[in-house]
């Protein structure tokens, strides 16, 4: 399998060769050159199978440059009940990724993917604790060492940094804008004390961080000097692995592949919902992909108007769903590839557009009006909106939900089809935002054991500026 630039101006490389990297020379994302076909008898002889083994059968026809023997292993050690088990029993723990049912909507069933069974309670486990393995095996074969380099907006940082503690070869630097995250979350991330763990607390927006580490990715001298790579979702890794659990829940929800079903995904940086349209593209039967915003909602806008819109930093709410608090969203340049016909001139300069203008508008262009094909709808969730959500669904079905599966769960039930199961992908538990739960339920969250006392361990991190020199600074002074 090789791989191509979004940007059309880059070398195509194979997965080991594009898996450190992060961002292409070119400054595009890397993407398959071409969708690897699943028919429905592939489909239906993988059920059963255990999520590692189902892992294989994705994931083999990306990564076809790493040895059956060697990729079968590497998720088998990444895929257990003890990883994901998150120190408590869990029913159909076997299943990795199991579906609650929560009930009969409008002629069909509602559930949720439980995504959130890992070891720092949110979906990015999934993709993360994968990563890991995969970098130790690359840098090990290629006797090599890598400088991480990660932006937050409250959940990738602390599933990248237990993924890559104590990880040989391996040092991380992680952007978290200062002061926008759950309590729960920067005490997730700023108490781990590995020496290979470096948290930065930028002056700003998610945005900003985002924004330095595409500066430093683009800045090809001090990324090949420095050898710093990424575990954001412009990595394609961290993509390809979440494609894996689309897979999961629709054989989970589904006794052949003659059905369809549709998901519903909390969506900020379009990452999570990206790796959906992927499986679609694959030909798992989904019949559609709902993107859920929260008032950030520049992903709502486009597909309901053909416009793409980028908010700047003094635009973005700082909301009660923070990990969706993000308003340039970096993996909607794949979904551009592909709805512009893999054209990556034309990709490249519909992303100078937004660098020079703030956007784009297809609204009138043909391409918009064949964007249906392609199974998007979306819809948008407030805080009020997502306090009644949490409160619904506690009483209606005795479960407590975060704040972002809320978002997912408001706007899925504005899609709902009668026949088609509707599968809102969970994004956390709700202890990683205990104080809008509080508010909602008047009752805390349940704390899994291990994390009771996460808030009083002392922390470690460095205030800086949003100024890329200054974070270049800081880890060219801390590789030593």
């Amino acid at each position: 399998m090789r791989y191509q630039s979004t940007r059309g101006n880059s070398p195509q490389q194979s997965f080991l060769e594009i898996l450190l990297g992060g961002l292409a020379p070119d400054g595009g994302l890397y993407l398959p050159v071409q969708y690897p076909k699943v028919t429905a008898a592939q489909l239906d002889s993988w059920r059963g199978l255990s999520y590692a083994d189902l892992a294989y059968e994705v994931l083999s026809l990306y990564a076809d440059d790493i040895p059956e023997a060697d990729l079968r292993a590497l998720l088998r050690k990444t895929y257990t009940e003890q990883v994901y088990c998150n120190g408590r029993p869990q029913d159909n723990a076997k299943d990795i990724t199991p579906i609650h049912w929560l009930g009969e909507e409008h002629g069909t069933r509602i559930g949720l993917l439980s995504l959130s069974n890992g070891p720092t309670l949110a979906f990015k486990d999934m993709a993360m604790q994968l990563l890991g393995n995969l970098f130790e095996y690359a840098l090990k074969k290629k006797g090599q060492h890598l400088n991480i380099l990660g932006a937050t907006s409250g959940d990738t940082g602390s599933a990248a940094e237990y993924a890559m503690r104590g990880k040989e070869g391996v040092k991380v630097f992680m952007l978290s804008p200062r002061g926008k995250m759950s309590a729960f979350q920067s005490a997730q991330m700023y108490s781990l004390q590995d020496p290979n763990i470096f948290n930065l607390a930028v002056a700003g927006v998610f945005d900003d961080c985002q924004d330095i580490v595409k500066a430093v990715s683009n800045d090809h001298a001090f990324k090949a000097k420095n050898h710093i790579g990424t575990v954001n979702s412009i990595n394609w890794g961290r993509v390809v692995a979440q494609v894996v659990y689309y897979f999961q829940g629709y054989l989970l929800a589904t006794k052949s592949s003659a059905e369809k079903v549709s998901f519903t995904v909390p969506s900020g940086n379009f990452g999570n919902v990206c790796a959906g349209h992927i499986a679609r593209m694959m030909g798992l039967p989904i019949e559609h992909l709902i993107v859920a915003t929260n008032e950030n909602d520049v992903l709502d806008e486009f597909f309901r108007t053909g416009i793409y819109r980028a908010r700047k930093s003094a635009e973005t709410l700082h909301t009660s769903s923070p990990s969706m608090d993000i308003s340039k969203a970096s993996n909607f340049e794949r979904f551009v590839f592909d709805f512009m016909g893999q054209d990556g001139k034309a990709t490249a300069g519909m992303f100078k557009q937004v660098d020079e203008t703030g956007g784009f508008d297809i609204s009138k262009d043909d391409v918009f009006k064949d964007l249906g094909k392609y199974g998007f709808q979306s819809g948008r969730s407030t805080h009020e909106n997502r306090l009644e959500t949490i409160r619904d669904i506690d009483q209606r079905y005795g479960v407590m939900i975060d704040t972002h599966t809320a978002d997912g769960v408001k706007v899925a039930r504005e899609h709902l089809q009668a026949g088609i199961p509707m599968i809102v992908l969970e994004t956390a538990l709700p202890i990683k935002f205990e104080e809008t739960i509080e508010i909602a339920l008047g009752r805390p969250a349940e704390c899994p054991p291990a994390f009771k006392d996460i808030k009083s361990k002392p922390q470690r991190v460095e205030n800086i500026d949003a100024d890329v020199n200054q974070v270049k600074a800081f880890i060219t002074t801390h590789l030593g």
